[in-house]
């Protein structure tokens, strides 16, 4: 049973359950074939790399058939506008369908909000979210109307949002919920840090552990080149992982968190 596509919460986008990611150096062509395997939300967001923009635009004749995603972590209202606009006018878009804000610790002051509000009154955004590692943060931003998506570090080494986050997060006007470093920034990956008798797990076992968890909607993965573009979006054919499977990356994440 493969990863069907789903709709991300109330923002209503409809997204496969993988999103790529530009910041590890993705290139045109990985956009290109993660389109054609049901990719649909596309984020250039921390690092706006060239050849990621690159492949965007390749998709310019099907915009209207995925998301695209653009970070902002300015602290500043007025700055918001002018970074988003210099990055439309990079991919020759109209629009973003998300201003994504940046890895925020604390409530989003009123003139941020303002400033996003403002942009989407122009046409120029059509979603916003917020991205943060603050797990009692995210379960109370939930019921914000001011953002359709949260982004949430989730993967089998930080479970905390299993307690903190997901089981809050339901009911039928729920956020989208996005999460990110599912390899817990390669520690997943690493033989080294595995304990021993233990498999160590692919990069798309640990995308996989994600979505199995049904809140979720869809887990960002971050490829280099199209070799790990390739192994992240198998993670979609092999679909939920078992039981047993579940409780083996749940044995190495426990050890690797214990160090």
């Amino acid at each position: 049973m493969r990863f069907e596509p789903r709709t991300l919460g109330r923002s209503g986008l409809r997204v496969g359950a993988l999103g790529l990611a530009a910041s590890y150096g993705a290139p045109a062509e990985s956009v290109e074939y993660a389109f054609e395997r049901g990719v649909r939300y596309f984020y250039w967001g921390s690092m706006r790399r060239d050849a990621f923009g690159t492949g965007l635009r390749r998709l310019a004749s099907r915009r209207d058939e995925y998301s695209l995603v653009i970070q902002s972590y300015s602290r500043l209202g007025m700055l918001i506008p002018l970074s988003l606009e210099r990055a439309l006018k990079k991919l020759k878009t109209e629009y973003t369908d998300v201003l994504l804000l940046g890895l925020w610790g604390h409530e989003v002051p009123p003139r941020i909000l303002a400033s996003c509000r403002a942009l989407v009154d122009r046409g120029l955004v059509r979603h916003v979210a917020i991205s943060t590692h603050k797990r009692p943060l995210a379960a109370k931003l939930a019921g914000n109307a001011a953002y359709d998506i949260l982004h949430v570090r989730y993967n089998a080494k930080h479970t905390g949002a299993e307690r903190e986050i997901l089981p809050l997060v339901g009911g039928p006007n729920r956020p989208g919920i996005v999460s990110f470093t599912a390899t817990s920034w390669g520690q997943l990956l690493d033989p080294k840090r595995v304990p021993p008798g233990e498999r160590t797990p692919t990069a798309a076992d640990c995308y996989r552990f994600v979505l199995t968890n049904p809140a979720v909607d869809l887990c960002l993965t971050g490829p280099s080149n199209m070799e790990q573009t390739r192994q992240a979006l198998s993670a979609l054919e092999l679909g939920p992982m078992t039981e047993e499977e579940m409780a083996w990356m749940r044995r190495v994440g426990a050890a690797i968190y214990k160090g």
